[in-house]
């Protein structure tokens, strides 16, 4: 009906992928979800120079509603990322710095691969597939970059022309496909670029299996999707417009944001979060833990149903929640129940993309975020969630802080045994990575189990085809699938007690199962 509606449906649209939409759509009833939110609120400051809080988004939630708000809210100039000067050496981001560490504590561990199988069924034009390769690594200087210690200080190199050689191999009748690809996957060394490892695998004229892996210093979820969507793009013949700025900008801007008084009241809040002593979760394990943390894991699965999908939804829309905050809520209970402890820490990764300029970045932008909550037996769900959400949003609106520099600001000690904070983690992936589209080429993905676990118990859920399917990474030195599944149909008695009866007590909720029930009372009685 005005300008300023007009330009918020471009960016609703854009966002949300969805058309039309109009001035009375809610953002989150048309798929809006907090990842999304942050998106929308670095567009937000772009185009309207406004800064605009995560809870915001949650109070206005129709277009109309936002549009008021804009129009009423207190102008602030957006920042640009400035390019940086050309020089030998670069800074690097606390995420970077976080999983350097780690990896040298792993040498020679694959725990922050990211490893990526599709499947071609088709004519693959294999010099196509090359060159599309070989342009993105002159297009993104991620994949230019190696690391360096230089006076005790670890930085990155850029360098100008890297070569990438493809890994070309046959299939040989007696070798799986799953050991061709597990041999793929084998550790960086992150003071050489690439830091990133194409393969193709041909099995016959038709069928091809095509491999990369990349090391999370260089890239992340979002990362890898946009890298999917240029290798189409490339493969096609397509021309991309040029890249205006580069992961090295983004980490030399970051250092000069730690004065500002947002950074400094980030860190207030998480030092306030997390102070006094931090409870360290004690899940009852299948195996003694190790002295020394090691990476190894594995993965189960499990699927939530679309019938209680829907009931979880509709419950988290009359609580005012989100999806996410609902599941999660759930897994503090589960946690809580299993451990008999209160006071529950879980790590939830965030996309760490609040600048609009990062959007269409490639590089790590990924933070981990400590969810801290107390799990009061007397309170009823509803009561509960409202903590969860107040939490999360906080979280969220603090997000930017950097994990890696609130451990050092906090003291804490690295256990040999423990990561430091937290050791499960919780996610609602939220990232769009559409398959590709190859002319005269089928694409599919192949599911490959990568052996790795990089926390205890990790529960990453999805959303797909009105179903929520979970996928449960854990240490196999701690527990064994078993355990894991059983835990998975304790965690959906616990949906569905708190959609049949939001105000059940957090003491009421019971983890039996009727099947255990059953076997309990009945086969194990006589």
């Amino acid at each position: 009906r005005n300008d300023l509606e007009k330009k918020m449906v471009d960016i609703w649209e854009d966002i949300l992928g969805v058309t039309p939409v109009g001035v009375h759509d809610s953002f989150f009833e048309l798929g809006g979800h907090s990842l999304k939110a942050t998106v929308l609120i670095g567009r937000l400051n772009k185009e309207f120079d406004i800064e605009v809080p995560l809870r915001e988004i949650f109070r206005q939630q129709t277009l109309e509603e936002m549009a008021l708000y804009i129009t009423h809210a207190d102008k602030q100039d957006s920042v640009s990322i400035p390019l940086t000067e050309k020089q030998a050496y670069y800074p690097v981001t606390s995420a970077q710095k976080r999983i350097y560490v780690v990896q040298q504590l792993d040498k020679g561990g694959i725990s922050y691969n990211i490893p990526h199988i599709l499947q071609l069924q088709g004519k693959v034009d294999l010099t196509k597939l090359e060159a599309a390769f070989q342009e993105i690594v002159k297009r993104h200087e991620a994949f230019r970059t190696s690391f360096h210690t230089v006076e005790d200080e670890l930085v990155q190199s850029i360098h100008e022309d890297v070569a990438l050689s493809i890994e070309y191999s046959k299939k040989a009748p007696e070798v799986s496909i799953d050991t061709m690809i597990k041999n793929f996957i084998r550790p960086f060394h992150l003071s050489e670029a690439p830091l990133l490892r194409v393969g193709v695998v041909t099995v016959s004229e038709d069928v091809h299996f095509l491999m990369w892996d990349m090391h999370h210093i260089i890239s992340d979820g979002i990362s890898v999707g946009l890298f999917m969507k240029e290798f189409e793009a490339l493969y096609k013949g397509h021309t991309l417009s040029s890249v205006p700025i580069h992961y090295k900008d983004y980490a030399a801007w970051q250092q000069t944001q730690t004065e500002s008084e947002t950074y400094k009241k980030q860190e207030a809040y998480w030092l306030n979060r997390l102070d006094g002593e931090l409870p360290i979760l004690d899940l009852p394990t299948d195996y003694p833990r190790p002295k020394v943390q090691h990476f190894t894991g594995s993965r189960t699965g499990f699927e939530v149903g679309q019938e209680l999908t829907k009931k979880l939804k509709r419950l988290s829309t009359q609580q005012g929640t989100t999806l996410y905050m609902t599941l999660l809520g759930a897994y503090h209970i589960l946690l809580s129940k299993y451990s008999g402890q209160q006071d529950i820490i879980v790590g939830s990764p965030i996309g760490g993309r609040s600048h609009a300029e990062t959007e269409s970045m490639i590089g790590m932008f990924v933070n981990t975020v400590a969810i801290r909550n107390q799990v009061l037996p007397t309170s009823s769900f509803d009561e509960w969630i409202q903590q969860v959400k107040e939490r999360v949003l906080e979280a969220y609106e603090h997000q930017a802080y950097p994990l890696e520099v609130l451990i050092e600001k906090l003291g804490i000690s690295r256990d040999l045994d423990r990561n430091p904070i937290f050791d499960t983690a919780f996610s609602l992936q939220n990232i769009d990575q559409s398959n590709i589209s190859l002319p005269n080429v089928q694409v599919q993905p192949y599911n490959y189990l990568f052996e790795v676990s990089k926390f205890d118990l990790t529960f990453q859920a999805v959303e797909a085809n009105h179903n929520i399917l979970f996928d449960c990474e854990y240490s196999t030195h701690l527990f064994n699938a078993q355990t894991v599944k059983r835990m998975g149909l304790h965690y959906i008695q616990i949906l569905e007690s708190i959609v049949e009866n939001p105000q059940i007590l957090l003491s009421e909720i019971e983890l039996v199962t009727k099947e255990e029930k059953k076997e309990l009372l009945d086969r194990f009685n006589n």
